[in-house]
């Protein structure tokens, strides 16, 4: 159930410790959000799109992960936009874009028991402060089992809202995904509720 996301090829990106990439992602995201030279973001942009292809995951499949943010980052553009110019605009979008198809790549090379575990292993050093860090754990879990969910959610709003002519209209595909997420949320909450001893 855990492993819908994984793209299962044998490269040495699938080969490299899920800690590792987890921790190379984390360290990506604060120094993309340091940097504002707008040649190396595009430059680290353009790396994960050759790991992408070195990871041999076909084009269509990383597309499928990326286009549901494609919604949120003409949001981010458009508030930017606003508050500010086109180029800080633009240059918040593409570290978004960046950060999102890095943790993309991580999640379709890396088994989700794998990135459990080490998330457990970053986290047991709360153990001793008296943090649950299996519930932690599941949580993550969880969170990670709901993303391929969302995608086929959106996917069939989408396909219900073309047939109507809506299809491109933000608010009719948002809010029914919203609704049915909620839903979601609450029969996972009943079923492990049910299972507590």
């Amino acid at each position: 159930m855990l492993e819908s996301l994984y793209w299962d090829r044998d490269t040495w990106l699938h080969r490299l410790p899920a800690g590792l990439k987890l921790t190379c992602v984390v360290m990506l995201g604060t120094v993309v959000f340091i940097i504002d030279d707008f040649a190396l973001i595009g430059i680290s942009l353009a790396l994960v799109v050759l790991m992408f292809i070195s990871a041999q995951v076909p084009a269509y499949i990383a597309w499928r992960q990326f286009r549901v943010a494609v919604p949120v980052l003409v949001i981010i553009f458009a508030a930017q936009l606003w508050l500010a110019d086109w180029q800080f605009a633009v240059m918040v979008v593409v570290r978004f874009a960046l950060l999102i198809s890095a943790a993309s790549l991580v999640s379709l090379t890396t088994r989700t028991s794998a990135m459990i575990e080490a998330l457990e292993i970053f986290l047991s050093p709360l153990g001793k402060l008296g943090v649950d860090v299996g519930k932690i754990s599941l949580t993550l879990a969880m969170a990670i089992r709901f993303i391929p969910e969302v995608i086929r959610i959106t996917r069939d709003v989408r396909e219900a809202q073309r047939v109507r002519g809506l299809e491109t209209s933000l608010f009719a595909v948002a809010m029914p995904v919203i609704i049915r997420l909620l839903r979601t949320a609450d029969d996972v909450a009943d079923a492990i509720e049910a299972r507590s001893p």
